[in-house]
């Protein structure tokens, strides 16, 4: 009962100190333009509100010397609703005002909320909405030229086109040679469901279903405001194409040749403030004014081919490439976004090696050889929606046409419309 009494007299100060606290926030906020503290001090004062609302559900704060009802409430509710709330709004507070480690005491402020905060599954979602909403509005940037979505839900519909090309050309006998070999172009239709940043997506391919297509491909990329990466493995048994050599008649090369690929592009963005290739490819930001940025770049590329005919053939190749490239989003006017950017990476590694039979032939390094990855897209936004077209583009370039060179091409055209709930 004495722990009661206490707690009573404590909500009378509390919520004298709420007042004056809130009344201190709201004037602070009124200059500041941080959208993820905005987001932390409504969460805190809608905590405060809460725990005002609890004493006079049960009775007003001048009565609570009885504490009837606020006695039937757990200690460690009592104490949430009491202590915890102020504690929230003071951090938010010097959170605001300092200038030190902005991310540790925001960190502190959410965790202590969550230790102390009652379990309940309606109260580990708001914990989880609140952290990931403050991870999603946080980091360094220019609002003048990019922001976050004011939604926290995307929905989005693709429509994928994806393709490969090997080109070869070189010297026997000191004739001329080349040829051409394409893979059955792939095409899937993707639903996916972004919220605050993470995101869920299932594609389908309706040749696949029918028995039309049966190679294998996977997509895996990540556009993130400063690192990103698209990795492509493809398994392909459907190669087709045709052979010129030099006094010779063309020929059409027979089916039987598998390849498999592995292609990789990771880049860092130096001018991360104002230039978002997710606001391109992932519409996670938006861009709202035209900006550039030099990028760094790894490219790396595993391939093995091997074909089973009248000659058996096997080429086994490993790339590794270092660069820098340049990209741009142009924003002509209000809701359309233009984008365009190269990444010629040099190969500071390769391994390459063709086998005829049981004679292996080791392919030398030529310079210059390079990994190309190129992106381009459209993009036009009006309200909540937005639809768009982009395009991802690798060339590989390894050897010498005098001995022989090997063109690897991969690209795929991505079309979609999406929804900000």
């Amino acid at each position: 009962m004495l722990l009661c009494n206490e707690l009573g007299e404590i909500v009378i100060t509390l919520r004298a100190k709420f007042v004056e606290v809130l009344n201190e926030g709201e004037i602070l906020f009124e200059q500041k333009h941080s959208l993820a503290l905005q987001m932390l001090w409504q969460t805190a004062v809608n905590n405060m509100k809460r725990a005002t609302n609890i004493h006079q559900n049960v009775k007003t704060a001048e009565k609570l010397s009885g504490l009837n009802g606020f006695a039937t409430l757990s200690t460690g509710t009592r104490l949430y609703r009491i202590v915890i709330p102020l504690l929230y709004v003071q951090l938010v507070l010097f959170l605001e005002k300092s200038k030190g480690s902005q991310l540790c005491v925001c960190a502190c402020c959410v965790v202590v909320c969550c230790l102390c905060q009652p379990m309940s599954a309606q109260g580990l979602f708001h914990r989880a909405d609140s952290m990931l909403s403050v991870n999603y509005l946080k980091g360094n940037i220019d609002t003048a030229y990019i922001m976050r979505p004011k939604t926290k839900w995307t929905l989005k519909a693709r429509l994928n086109v994806s393709g490969a090309t090997i080109k070869t050309e070189g010297m026997v006998d000191g004739q001329h040679f080349n040829a051409k070999m394409q893979a059955n172009r792939k095409g899937t239709i993707s639903l996916g469901v972004s919220y605050l940043g993470f995101s869920l997506s299932a594609a389908l391919n309706p040749a696949k279903l029918m028995g039309k297509y049966h190679d294998y491909e996977l997509n895996f990329n990540s556009y993130g405001r400063r690192f990103g990466f698209d990795i492509i493995y493809q398994d392909a048994k459907n190669f087709m194409g045709w052979h010129d050599h030099e006094g010779r008649e063309r020929i059409t090369l027979p089916d039987g040749l598998q390849v498999k690929t592995l292609n990789l592009n990771a880049f860092y963005v130096l001018n991360s403030r104002r230039f978002s290739y997710p606001a391109v490819f992932s519409q996670s930001y938006i861009q709202r004014r035209s900006a550039g940025s030099f990028l760094l770049a790894v490219s790396g590329q595993g391939q093995k081919a091997k074909f089973d005919g009248e000659r058996a053939m096997e080429l086994k190749v490993t790339n590794v490439g270092l660069g820098a490239g340049y990209g741009y989003n142009f924003v002509p006017k209000q809701g359309w976004l233009l984008h365009l950017s190269a990444l010629p990476t040099f190969i500071v590694y390769s391994k390459t090696s063709m086998t005829f039979d049981d004679i292996r032939v080791p392919l030398s390094y030529h310079f210059p050889e390079v990994i190309i990855t190129g992106r381009g897209a459209a993009l036009y936004q009006w309200r909540n929606k937005f639809i768009g077209m982009s395009m991802v583009f690798n060339f590989t370039n390894i050897g010498h046409k005098e001995n022989l060179a090997i063109h690897n091409i991969k690209w795929r055209i991505r079309t979609f419309f999406g929804l900000r709930l």
